[in-house]
């Protein structure tokens, strides 16, 4: 039982580990797991996002203080950048007809 134990444990950390962090919508705590960033990059870059929105492309975190291109480059492999791009067309509102309800077949 203790090796079943041991073994999902190990499991757990290394997939938690592949997990990428979104930086439009990861939380201090969340930022501070990846490396090189510690309590006051995680807190700039809430700031920043905060105050200008969510970031579109990978470029946009160098405008955060702290975070610059040798940075960027490390945390590539565990940060995204998603869900931050809005559409370049709005999507035309669909009309909604109501759906007719499956009737039961009658026998004759």
């Amino acid at each position: 039982m203790k090796k079943l134990l041991a073994a999902l444990c190990a499991l757990f950390v290394t997939v938690s580990a592949w997990a990428a962090v979104n930086a439009n919508t990861a939380t201090a705590t969340q930022l501070e797991e990846l490396k090189g960033i510690g309590p006051v990059k995680a807190k700039a870059i809430i700031d920043y996002r905060t105050k200008n929105g969510p970031f579109k492309t990978y470029a946009d975190l160098e405008k955060v203080p702290g975070i610059g291109p040798k940075m960027l480059e490390k945390l590539k492999t565990e940060l995204v950048v998603s869900g931050g791009a809005a559409p370049a067309v709005p999507a035309a509102k669909a009309a909604t007809k109501p759906v007719p309800a499956a009737q039961p077949v009658k026998k004759p």
